[in-house]
């Protein structure tokens, strides 16, 4: 009789711990199906409510709540849109280059916004500018320690007095954090140490944010050995 219970005891449990195994299975794979996509939709939603906020440059008599009576997500994003490509068509013309000159010797008159105009001017025109070379590289490079090796992003050379005091050729790289990249860590380090990677900055990117899950391509391990 007790060995009847005990059985039936085992194989209540087993089907309990086979129920348990496949609702995590599924929970699980409902999670790496909808994270994605909520993540995805709230950075739209809010890069998309935040462009929206260009509406209120229009008058209020303008807006299409007045003009329609309700709100329309995205008009605002349009909006945003068509003042960046106008502004980009003024500037791209001798006078709109006149404009934007005058403009910015007037802010570099002004104590406090000379000093973050001109920094913020000078990231803007590295991370956006054709000639600019920032995470143009990605790279693998010794940190935190000598053996422990991570992918950094060629940001430039070296300059100013800094590079007065480092003998031999350097370059300035930026060492990422996982999983947020934003944050990370500025390096100068000997070329000669510094392997390039036959690597896209987007591929560099998801290896880094998914810490190593989304594994880059196989053609990658063989471009280690090249010189950068």
């Amino acid at each position: 009789m007790m060995d009847m219970l005990e059985m039936f005891f085992c194989e209540q449990q087993n089907i309990a711990t086979h129920f348990i195994l496949i609702m995590k299975k599924y929970f699980i794979t409902g999670l790496l199906v909808l994270v994605p996509l909520f993540i995805t939709l709230w950075v739209l939603t809010s890069l998309i409510g935040m462009m929206d906020q260009s509406l209120l440059l229009l008058p209020e008599s303008w807006r299409p709540k007045a003009q329609l009576g309700l709100e329309i997500p995205g008009i605002g994003a349009l909006l945003t849109l068509l003042i960046i490509f106008v502004t980009g068509l003024i500037a791209t013309n001798f006078f709109g280059m006149q404009v934007i000159l005058l403009w910015e010797s007037l802010l570099n008159r002004v104590p406090v916004v000379k000093s973050i105009y001109s920094s913020v001017k000078q990231v803007s025109d590295t991370l956006f500018s054709d000639t600019g070379n920032a995470f143009r590289q990605a790279v693998l490079v010794q940190f935190p320690r000598e053996g422990a090796w991570t992918i950094a992003f060629v940001t430039g050379t070296p300059g100013g007095d800094v590079a007065n005091h480092l003998l031999g050729d350097f370059v300035s790289v930026y060492v990422p954090t996982t999983p947020n990249p934003t944050g990370g860590y500025f390096l100068m380090l000997p070329r000669e140490s510094v392997i390039a990677l036959d690597m896209t900055v987007d591929e560099a990117l998801k290896y880094i944010i998914s810490m190593g899950v989304v594994a880059p391509s196989a053609k990658v391990v063989a471009a280690i050995e090249k010189p950068f």
